[in-house]
């Protein structure tokens, strides 16, 4: 078994690829106005709009903008730089500025349009940096 994947539901798909796809710096693809993809090399972030719910058994399967407890991480070269671009563009929806934490990695914790916590971090002590050489 191979994890490969986490979606999205939004109410606003547009709004949230744009997002991404600003603070990523990686383009999504768009497939229809329903469902994105944002690729990376260890796996995927879908972003789907609510009327894919009717697809999995109907539209109260998810909720949209209601996540409390998932984060959705990406590594990063360097957290300190990342925090300084993304400037504006987490402005109001910043959690927690790069802060070295316990187990080794450097993050950077702030909210996507729809209240989704987002990670992004950088493995700074040598066995964080260890754990990633996979």
């Amino acid at each position: 078994m191979n994890f490969v994947s986490t979606r999205i539901i939004t109410a606003d798909v547009k709004r949230l690829v744009a997002f991404y796809e600003m603070a990523t710096g990686i383009k999504l693809t768009l497939y229809t106005e329903d469902f994105a993809e944002l690729v990376t090399e260890a796996g995927t972030l879908a972003i789907g709009s609510t009327r894919t719910l009717r697809l999995f058994g109907g539209d109260n399967v998810a909720s949209p903008a209601e996540n409390r407890t998932a984060i959705i991480e990406f590594r990063v070269a360097d957290v300190d730089e990342q925090y300084r671009r993304l400037g504006g563009l987490i402005d109001g929806a910043l959690v927690q500025a790069p802060t070295t934490m316990p187990w080794g990695n450097r993050s950077l914790l702030f909210r996507d349009p729809d209240g989704n916590l987002v990670n992004f971090f950088t493995p700074v002590t040598a066995e964080a940096i260890a754990k990633f050489e996979r």
